[in-house]
Parts: C-alpha cells; structure tokens; sequence
C-alpha cells in the first residue's frame, strides 16, 4: 500500500508463514535496515492498473515485528521468522527500475508467449511458477483432443486468486514484476480460428509448434536453435510457443491445423517427456531465441 506521509513509497506486512517472510528469514537472515529487492507487480490487463505497478528497487527496507512471546526483532538462533514481516519502500527509492512503465522493453522483456494444452491439475500447480520465472508474455491454456474435459474443473480456475498467487510466486524467485496475461480457452479449434491472428499477428510473431518426433522418422527433424526469429515490422522478435498434452498432439488432424496457420513444427527428440520438462525446456530455448541476435 501507499504510505507517503511516513516517507515512505509503499509498505506491505507479510504474515509470520508467508514464503517470503520464511525464505528472508530462514535463507538471507537479514535483521532490521536490511536491504532486499522488492517490487509490485505489473498486471498486463489494463482495467486492473496499479500507480505502483511496476516499480522494483533493491534497498527496500526490511522491519521485524515481533509476535507471541518473541520480543526480539530479528529471526531466531534457528533461523525462524519472530513475526510477521513489514517491507518499506523508500520515497524516493534510492534504486529503482519501472518495468515497461510506458510502454517501453528492456533487454529481459518477455518476448515468448506460451499456447498449453491443459495438463494434469496438479501438474499446472506445479508449473505455474516455473513458466513465471523463465518469463512469458502471455499464457493461454486451451483444450486439446487427449485433454480429459474436466481438468478445466480444478480449483484454480474456480478461484483465480489462486492461480495468480502461484504466478506471482515464480516472478519473487526470478526478481520480476511483469505478470502474464493468462487466457483459458476451452476450444482450441475456435480460438485458432477467431483470436489467433489478432493476438499474435504473424508479422509480429514467430509461431512454433513443439512434437515429439517419431522413432521411424528419418531425417534430422527441426530444432529451435534452427529457428529464425525475424519481425518484417522492424518490432522486437517474438516467439508463440505451442506446446500439446503429454501424449502430444494428435496426429495428423492438430499438427496440420496447426501447420496450416504457419506454425513449424519442431522437436526435443524422440524421447515423450512430462509436460513441465518439456516446458521449462523450450521456454528456455525459446527466450535464448529471442535475446540472440
């Protein structure tokens, strides 16, 4: 929250068993005057604009407040938050970094959107915080032909609080306050169709599709470093990734539509790996893409 009138550019108390105040407590052990990054995050949807949103700095201010029978206001002999934990901005801060304040890329942007064919629920839990510190731009979750239609049931699409809190999650281990714009399509064939080229025009981004390749497949298959990440706009290179269900996409009728809106086709081998292997494997690849020149 604000809080100008003490001098300060925005406070936040977090509670004695938030991972934050745990990993401060029991990994960095900083006592009070401390300094730790900090930030706020960005969210990509316009009706959800914050003042703050975007500002990052490395000298915020770290308070102890001491709970219970704890009087000392620094993390115990074991290492254990005494309390709750009250982070202080500075006004001004003495570093700060406004990500994409106006509007503007840095060198660690985000340039890589991910299309997912949903995975298993507990499976997404997991990976969601992977696919927020590799960074993405947007996260679209859709359904696919081996997608079981219930997986859209799950509790975190009942409660979005929830999936949010995970995304946010991955962005304090990466130091990042750009949150994904996250879209849930529960048809695939209809969002190619009608959203695919006013989202991620083609003259903006390169769009790949990844799929295992076949054992009696010959010829070397392509790989991402194969890729050529070129915009005939002049804009940043962008890369839409689309990534199936751990039984890949079904051929042939998903490869060729998705071929048919030029996406090419690219491989990891031969091997069918778990979908958040796959995953944290090609964002990586994908981001190297993007940043390489």
């Amino acid at each position: 929250v604000s809080d100008q009138s003490k001098g300060y550019l925005a406070t936040v108390t977090l509670p004695k068993d938030d991972y934050r105040t745990r990993h401060i407590a029991k990994t960095l052990n900083l006592q009070n005057g401390d300094c730790v990054r900090a930030g706020c995050v960005r969210d990509r949807d316009p009706s959800e604009f914050d003042s703050l949103g975007g500002l990052m700095t490395d000298e915020a201010f770290v308070e102890w407040l001491p709970e219970g029978k704890i009087k000392k206001a620094s993390p115990t002999r074991n290492r254990e938050p005494p309390g709750s934990l009250k982070v202080l901005i500075p006004n001004p801060p003495k570093t700060s970094l406004w990500e994409d304040r106006y509007g503007a890329e840095t060198d660690d942007t985000p340039r890589v959107s991910l299309l997912l064919a949903l995975p298993r629920p507990l499976q997404l839990q997991r990976l969601l915080p992977m696919v927020a510190q590799l960074g993405v731009e947007n996260l679209i979750l859709t359904n696919a032909r081996k997608v079981p239609k219930d997986y859209f049931g799950s509790h975190l699409f009942r409660k979005p609080s929830v999936l949010r809190g995970l995304l946010v999650e991955g962005l304090s281990q990466s130091g990042d306050v750009r949150l994904p714009r996250v879209t849930v399509s529960k048809r695939l064939k209809i969002f190619l169709e009608d959203e695919l080229d006013e989202l991620f025009p083609r003259s903006q981004y390169e769009r790949i599709i990844a799929h295992p390749q076949r054992k009696d497949e010959t010829g070397r298959m392509t790989r991402m470093s194969d890729i050529k990440v070129n915009a005939t706009d002049g804009s940043p290179r962008r890369i839409l990734l689309a990534v199936g269900p751990e039984g890949g996409w079904e051929e042939p009728y998903e490869l060729d539509m998705f071929q048919k809106l030029g996406f090419k086709r690219i491989t990891l081998g031969t091997r069918v790996l778990r979908t958040d292997v796959a995953v944290v494997s090609l964002l990586a690849l994908a981001n190297e893409a993007c940043s390489s020149l």
